[in-house]
C-alpha cells in the first residue's frame, strides 16, 4: 500500500520555513494546518517557498467561514506555487462557531459541504478546462468570471479537495464528492470499519465512484514517550483530549458502540459545569487503549498497522514528543506499509 505520512505544522508565521525545511529533511510527506487561533493558509504558502516535496494541506480549514469562490482562489494559488503539492481541507465546525464567531450562515452541514465541494469543482472546470461558470445551488451560485478574473497558471492541475466527517451524512457526502476524507481522532478500529466505511463506500456507490478515489486519513491518538515522565505527561494529553471530543453529543455513538454511552452523559454535564480540568480522569485504561495506541516508541507503528494499515492511506502522526521520534515512528510506518504481505512473500 502507498501511504503518506504527515505532521502538523506546530510554529507561527516567524519559524514556518525553518520547520517546513526540518520536517522535509526528517523524511514526512507532508505537513497540516489546523484553523484554531491562526489562519491556517499563511503558513503554507511560507513552507511551500522553501521545500521542494513536502506536501502541503489545511487539515482543516472551516469551510462555511468562506465561500466557494474564497476557496477556490486558496487552494489554486497555494496549489500552483507550490508546484501541484497542495490540498485543500475542510471542515464543517459546529454551529455556534459558524454562526456566532463567524457570524455566517448554518443549516443542513452535510448538504452544504457537498454543494460547497461541488461549486468549487465547477469554478475549477471553468479555469482548467474552460467550461462555463453556471453553477446554481440551493446554497451557492456563481455563474459570472471574466477573463480577467480567471487564473492562468494551470499547469499543475486542480488540487484534491478533503473533507473531515465524523456523523453517517456527512460521511456519505464526502463519499460522494471528494478525494479524500479526514476520519475525526475521535474514532476506533471498530467504529471506524463497522459506521465510517460502510457509509462513505454508500457515498461513492451513490455517484458511481470506487474506494479509491476517496482516499482516508487519520491521526490516531498516541500515547507514548521516551522517558517515564514523558510518557506520563502523553497519557494526560490523550485522556483530557479523549474527554473533551467524548462530552461532545455528536461523538456520542462512538462511545455507545463500546457500552460507553453514559460516559458522554457524565462528561457532558462536566462540561456544563465548568470542570474541564477533571474531565480526563474519567478515561480509564479501558478507554484509552481502545482509542490510543500506547506502549514505547517502537511499538506504536507496529500497533498503528495492526488496527488501520489495510483502510488508511494517510496517517497523520501528531507531536506525542520530539519531533525526532515522532519521525521515527513515521519511518518505522512507512517500513511495514512497504513490507510485503504474507501472501506476497509465498508468491515468490
Amino acid at each position: 500500500m502507498s501511504i503518506q505520512i504527515y505532521t502538523g505544522l506546530t510554529s507561527g508565521l516567524a519559524n514556518a520555513a525553518a520547520e517546513g525545511q526540518t520536517l522535509e529533511a526528517l523524511g514526512f510527506d507532508g505537513v497540516s494546518t489546523d484553523e484554531t487561533a491562526h489562519d491556517p493558509f499563511l503558513p503554507l504558502a511560507i513552507v511551500a517557498q522553501h521545500t521542494k516535496t513536502l506536501r502541503l494541506r489545511t487539515g482543516i480549514a472551516i469551510a462555511f467561514a468562506r465561500s466557494p469562490m474564497t476557496l477556490a482562489n486558496l487552494a489554486h494559488d497555494l496549489n500552483s506555487f507550490s508546484g501541484g503539492r497542495f490540498t485543500l481541507g475542510l471542515g464543517s465546525q459546529i454551529k455556534p462557531h459558524i454562526t456566532r464567531r463567524f457570524s455566517m450562515p448554518w443549516s443542513s452541514p452535510a448538504a452544504r459541504m457537498r454543494e460547497m465541494v461541488e461549486a468549487i469543482r465547477a469554478i475549477f472546470a471553468n479555469w482548467y478546462d474552460g467550461e462555463t461558470l453556471n453553477f446554481e445551488g440551493k446554497f451557492y451560485t456563481h455563474t459570472l468570471m471574466t477573463p480577467m478574473f480567471t487564473p492562468t497558471d494551470t499547469e499543475h492541475g486542480k488540487p484534491p479537495i478533503a473533507v473531515a466527517a465524523v456523523g453517517p451524512l456527512m460521511t456519505e457526502a464526502v463519499g460522494a464528492v471528494a478525494d479524500g476524507m479526514f476520519a475525526h481522532s475521535f474514532t476506533t478500529e471498530a467504529y471506524l470499519r463497522q459506521h465510517t466505511l460502510p457509509r462513505l463506500h454508500a457515498g461513492l456507490a451513490s455517484t458511481g465512484r470506487n474506494p479509491q478515489d476517496c482516499r482516508v486519513s487519520l491521526g490516531p491518538f498516541i500515547v507514548t514517550g521516551t522517558t517515564e515522565e514523558a510518557f506520563k505527561k502523553s497519557r494526560r494529553t490523550a485522556a483530557d483530549r479523549i474527554a473533551f471530543y467524548g462530552s461532545t453529543p455528536a461523538y456520542r455513538p462512538v462511545l455507545e458502540l463500546h457500552g460507553w454511552g453514559e460516559l458522554q452523559t457524565e462528561l457532558h454535564k462536566m462540561t456544563r459545569e465548568g470542570r474541564w480540568r477533571e474531565m480526563g480522569a474519567l478515561i480509564d485504561d479501558e478507554v484509552l487503549n481502545t482509542f490510543a495506541v500506547v506502549g514505547e516508541v517502537k511499538d506504536i507503528a507496529p500497533g498503528i498497522w495492526r488496527r488501520y494499515g489495510d483502510i488508511i492511506e494517510d496517517f497523520s502522526i501528531g507531536r506525542v514528543a520530539d519531533v525526532e521520534t515522532v519521525a521515527e515512528i513515521a519511518a518505522d510506518l512507512r517500513a511495514l506499509a512497504a513490507a510485503p504481505t504474507p501472501a506476497q512473500s509465498r508468491a515468490t
